[in-house]
C-alpha cells in the first residue's frame, strides 16, 4: 500500500458524460451501468465521477489509486466510491480491463426511503484497504445485481422506472453490507482477537496517564488507528462481535477505569478526570452522571456506606 498524490482530474458532471467513456447510450439521465472492457482507457487517468460508484472488479488489470492510495486487487474484488473522489489505474498492458461499474447520482436517492436508509451503506467511507473480496458464490449474486439494474434501464420508461431503480441498487448495496459482515469474520484478525485485543488497548491507556495526557481519553478514531483499520470499518467489526457500538464499549472502559480509580480515597475527583483524558473535571462529572446516574462524588459515597 502507497501514498501517492494525483495530477488534476477529469471531472465527469453528468451520467450522459460518464457513458461516452463506455460508448453507450443513456437510458437514464441518474443511473447507469458500464462494461469496463468497453471503457475509453483515457477514464483510467484521475478522474473525479462527481456520483456514487459500485465497481466489480473481474480481473487483476492494474494498480488502483484512491483516495491517495495504491493497491492492486485480485479478481473478485468490489469497491466504491462517493461524490468527490478521485480515482486512477495504473494498467497493466497484458491484460484488458474486465468488470462492471454501477454509476448512480445523489439526486437519485434525496428524499426517497433508499436515501434515508443510506446510513447503513458507510463501506462508502472504507479505505481502499478495505475492500470487499467475493467468493465465488457472492460474486454470482453480484454479476446478478448489475444485470437486474442494466435490464431495468433497458425496459421502458414508466412511472415505476426511477422506483425499481432505487430497490436494485438497494438490493445490491445490501448484499454488500451483507458480504463485509461475511468478511468481518474472515479476515485474519479474527474477532475474538479483536476483542481480547481492543480490551488490552483500553487497559494499557486507561492505566497510563501520560497517554491519555497526549491523546486525551480514547476514542473509535483513535482505537481504530491502533489496528490501522477507518474508524468505519472497525466499528462495524466492533459491533458485528459486541452488538454495541465501539464508541458505547470504549465509554463503558472509561467508566470502570474511572469507578476503579474513585475507589482509592487518595485519588482526587479532578486526579481521576486527569489521569482518564479529561479536559476539564466538569466534563468529567458530567460524563459519569450521563453513564451511571450519580456524580463521582455520589459514587464515592455509596462505596463508603457499604
Amino acid at each position: 500500500m502507497i501514498m501517492i498524490s494525483q495530477p488534476n482530474p477529469i471531472k465527469v458532471e453528468s451520467i450522459d458524460q460518464f457513458n461516452r467513456y463506455f460508448r453507450q447510450p443513456t437510458l437514464h439521465p441518474l443511473v447507469s451501468v458500464a462494461d469496463l472492457s468497453h471503457a475509453d482507457l483515457s477514464l483510467f487517468e484521475p478522474t473525479d465521477f462527481g456520483m456514487y460508484c459500485v465497481v466489480l472488479m473481474d480481473i487483476d488489470f492494474g494498480e488502483l489509486i484512491l483516495r491517495g492510495t495504491c493497491m492492486r486487487y485480485r479478481a473478485g474484488t468490489i469497491f466504491t466510491m462517493k461524490p468527490g473522489e478521485v480515482v486512477s489505474m495504473h494498467l497493466d498492458p497484458n491484460v484488458h480491463p474486465r468488470g462492471f461499474m454501477l454509476a448512480f447520482r445523489p439526486e437519485l436517492i434525496q428524499n426517497t426511503g433508499l436515501g434515508r436508509d443510506f446510513y447503513m451503506f458507510n463501506f462508502f467511507d472504507y479505505e481502499v484497504f478495505e475492500a470487499l473480496e467475493l467468493h465465488e458464490t457472492e460474486r454470482r449474486v453480484m454479476l446478478n445485481c448489475f444485470a437486474n439494474i442494466n435490464a431495468e434501464l433497458h425496459a421502458p420508461d414508466d412511472e415505476l422506472t426511477g422506483h425499481m431503480l432505487r430497490l436494485g441498487i438497494g438490493h445490491m448495496l445490501s448484499y454488500c453490507r451483507r458480504y463485509y459482515d461475511r468478511q468481518f469474520d474472515t479476515r485474519t484478525l479474527k474477532n475474538s482477537d479483536l476483542v481480547k485485543k481492543l480490551n488490552a488497548l483500553l487497559d494499557n491507556c486507561l492505566s497510563n496517564p501520560e497517554l491519555t495526557h497526549k491523546i486525551g481519553q480514547p476514542t473509535v478514531a483513535w482505537c481504530a488507528s491502533q489496528f490501522h483499520l477507518t474508524p468505519n470499518y472497525f466499528g462495524d467489526m466492533v459491533k458485528r462481535e459486541l452488538h454495541t457500538t465501539a464508541q458505547e464499549f470504549i465509554q463503558n472502559k472509561i467508566v470502570e477505569r474511572a469507578k476503579s480509580l474513585i475507589a482509592d480515597p487518595n485519588n482526587s475527583i479532578n486526579d481521576v478526570a486527569e489521569q482518564l483524558g479529561f479536559a476539564y473535571p466538569n466534563h468529567f462529572t458530567r460524563f459519569f452522571r450521563t453513564k451511571t446516574n450519580m456524580s463521582p462524588t455520589e459514587f464515592r459515597k455509596t462505596l463508603k456506606d457499604l
